[in-house]
């Protein structure tokens, strides 16, 4: 599912126009962007947790140069889907 498809849903359910539902949804993943980036976890109760996962520096190979390089200390981000949520995805239930 795109993010076109997720706007065309949501306007179908609510009767809201689509120009108004996309800016909608921008908005929220601008919102949960910048709040991860300023190094925030972000709950949705019911849904999941948009968290930041740390990242341990580490030796890397570049075996086409035969030399290794330390990889620093980073975070990524990551999504942990709440427990209602990830049975319902496993029990195929709506």
């Amino acid at each position: 599912m795109t993010k076109a498809d997720i706007v065309n849903e949501i306007s179908k359910k609510t009767g809201i126009d689509k120009i108004t539902v996309l800016a909608s949804v921008e908005g929220f993943m601008d919102s949960v962007k910048e709040a991860m980036i300023d190094g925030n976890n972000v709950y949705l109760r019911g849904f999941g947790s948009f968290i930041l996962k740390k990242r341990a520096p580490k030796t890397a190979r570049n075996i086409s140069k035969n030399t290794t390089m330390i990889i620093p200390a980073h975070n990524i981000p990551a999504f942990k889907p709440a427990k209602t949520f990830a049975n319902a995805v496993k029990d195929n239930k709506k």
